[in-house]
């Protein structure tokens, strides 16, 4: 281990080398998947192998994975290990859209996690010395338990404060000298204004470094997050299907997430044809764990679309890297046949001081018209000047309609108005269905 990497050896790899392993962890897990019902079916059905892989293009020979297979085979049609023998935990989705997903591991599988965050972790800065503290919720959701022990695995000292409860959250921080912290975007601004309204100067305290993800959001809000908290940002990427967080990170670079090639496989492919995409054009992330035992996916569709940044990376990292993702393929409405994404609408309204961070898009039906309603928060200094207030509202608007190509209605309301969670935030009402 030296000062830069964690382990120099996998993260400088040779691409060559580094295609070389894949390949090898590729066919290992085709014969450990094999072993589970839906994809010893799915192999059998479709005439291959882990024997019939010669190249790491051939993977495109085997069908998608997707949420709706795992669950059609829940809970535990995709498990190929012995689970009374050698299953040690089960995370899962939220289900909150139906069936969870559902992901078993053993303990080889938790180790590798674990190391993973550690690295990614280690690649920002952070060391044994730190005191790192994590406002992710525990249980069932993979960001508090994932960073947990990968902060652990590290070293560090550790402050599983879980998910909301601001004041607490800040206290801690205050009292326990926290100089890293784990946070969704959303809530890292909340945090920024409860320092705010608690009079404490977030300058003041330790805290240095802030790991920010779990929900899309702009380069914009995340320079925010950094003014407003005096920190460096660094965005990750994770899913619970992929293990949860430690799948990509942002080196100091901050220029792309280096995705961790020795533990998966990245497609970038064109949602509608399922065909894969040059690199350095935008389409859905689709992914196959390499180092995973107990229940091993392949080509997972995971609906987030991003890119393959072209081009080596000046920190010296050999593994690819991709862009932020822009959003979810399914996160996308339309709207008198305009394709958008909220974040195309936040990446305007998070330059404007006056605002504050909460804005909620409607999509309703008026008068036989499908109408788009951006609602706002003002923030607590906002001068109350109308013609001031209507002038910025005109701006805004204008702006929208360069970026999303119609006119929305925007609306300023009063802080406090739309509605707060400590969770994902949630940014499109879509009542058309409703009428």
């Amino acid at each position: 281990m030296t000062d830069k990497y964690w382990e120099e050896d996998i993260e400088t790899m040779p691409r060559e080398a580094l295609k070389a392993l894949q390949l090898q962890r590729l066919k290992k897990t085709l014969r450990i998947a094999s072993r589970s019902p839906y994809y010893g079916k799915v192999f059998r059905d479709n005439g291959i192998s882990a024997d019939d892989i010669h190249s790491l293009d051939d993977i495109r020979r085997l069908p998608f994975t997707t949420k709706a297979d795992m669950r059609a085979n829940y809970p535990f049609g995709l498990v190929a290990g012995d689970m009374r023998r050698d299953g040690v935990r089960i995370h899962s989705s939220s289900g909150t859209t139906g069936t969870p997903t559902v992901i078993v591991h053993s303990q080889h599988d938790l180790d590798s996690w674990a190391n993973l965050v550690a690295r990614c972790l280690y690649m920002v800065g952070i060391r044994r010395t730190d005191v790192f503290q994590n406002s992710s919720g525990y249980g069932m959701f993979t960001g508090g338990l994932g960073f947990q022990y990968g902060a652990e695995r590290l070293g560090a000292l550790t402050v599983p404060a879980a998910a909301g409860n601001s004041k607490r959250q800040i206290k801690f921080i205050q009292d326990f000298g926290t100089t890293a912290l784990h946070a969704i975007p959303s809530y890292a601004i909340r945090l920024a204004e409860v320092f705010q309204e608690e009079g404490i100067d977030p300058t003041s305290t330790s805290l240095r470094t802030l790991v920010i993800g779990a929900e899309p959001h702009t380069d914009e809000q995340r320079r925010k997050i950094e003014k407003l908290l005096n920190v460096k940002a660094f965005n990750s990427f994770g899913m619970t299907e992929m293990n949860g967080p430690g799948v990509a990170f942002e080196c100091p670079e901050q220029n792309g997430m280096h995705f961790w090639e020795d533990c998966y496989l990245v497609e970038i492919i064109d949602p509608q044809t399922g065909e894969p995409m040059p690199d350095g054009e935008i389409g859905e992330l689709v992914l196959t764990t390499l180092d995973r035992e107990m229940m091993p996916l392949i080509r997972y569709r995971t609906r987030d679309l991003t890119r393959i940044l072209p081009g080596p990376c000046p920190c010296g990292r050999t593994h690819l890297r991709i862009d932020r993702i822009k959003g979810r393929s399914d996160d996308m409405f339309i709207i008198k046949g305009v394709n958008i994404f909220p974040m195309q609408v936040e990446k305007i309204l998070v330059q404007y001081p006056q605002l504050g961070s909460n804005y909620l898009i409607t999509l309703d039906t008026i008068r036989n018209q499908d109408e788009m309603i951006v609602e706002v928060e003002l923030n607590d200094l906002t001068s109350d000047n109308y013609l001031e207030l209507e002038q910025i509202r005109k701006e805004i608007t204008r702006r929208l309609k360069d970026e999303i190509l119609l006119t929305p209605k925007l609306q300023f309301v009063n802080k406090g108005t739309l509605p707060q969670t400590d969770g994902k935030a949630v940014r499109v009402r879509d009542l058309r269905d409703n009428k």
